[in-house]
């Protein structure tokens, strides 16, 4: 059996993209950042004016999640698709890690929003089928803002292994208590 999964979002528990934007979150420094998916929302926008992205990261975070790679396969599971590992992996201090790549919808690469991709056939996030069909059965965490009791249930009910939904407040992004979360999951499986 594969190794189990660890998928990663970067908006709400990388960057606390929620946060007071007078105040930058303890730990966390501001980068101006210009990824291809940020760029496509900007139809007929030249690249060169297009505002880049405030986005909020802690270095820490690389090496707390590198510290998870025997347990578990680290994988962006970002609407920042690759650009994750070009723009979010070295401010960590991340070796380039496997991608979700999510099917062709209404979404950044068309110049759309996140709000268009389309939801579960329960209403749970878009992201919930598609992290379940990509684990096929093995265990895996999933760490995002956006998971919610419909995610749960979908995953109880199609995902034929175990799964941790764990969500992050996207005001404070990752902290020490969702790392605990993680390390007690990963020592659940070796148990």
């Amino acid at each position: 059996m594969a190794r189990p999964a660890l998928y990663l979002d970067v908006d709400g528990p990388l960057n606390p993209y929620v946060s007071d934007p007078r105040q930058t979150p303890t730990g966390f420094s501001a980068h101006r950042m210009t990824p291809e998916s940020w760029i496509v929302q900007h139809p007929g926008t030249p690249r060169s004016a297009v505002k880049p992205l405030r986005v909020l990261l802690n270095p820490e975070h690389g090496p707390r999640l590198a510290a998870f790679e025997d347990a578990f396969e680290l994988v962006w599971a970002t609407a920042w698709g690759k650009d994750a590992n070009e723009f979010i992996a070295p401010v960590l201090g991340l070796p380039q890690l496997s991608v979700i790549t999510w099917p062709d919808t209404p979404d950044y690469r068309a110049g759309g929003t996140a709000a268009q991709r389309t939801p579960g056939p329960g209403g749970e996030f878009w992201k919930t089928v598609h992290l379940v069909t990509h684990a096929a059965g093995r265990p895996f965490v999933w760490l995002d803002d956006e998971i919610t009791d419909l995610d749960e249930a979908y995953v109880r009910t199609h995902h034929g292994g175990r799964a941790l939904l764990h969500r992050v407040d996207p005001q404070r992004g990752l902290q020490e208590a969702d790392f605990e979360a993680v390390a007690a999951f990963a020592a659940a499986l070796d148990g």
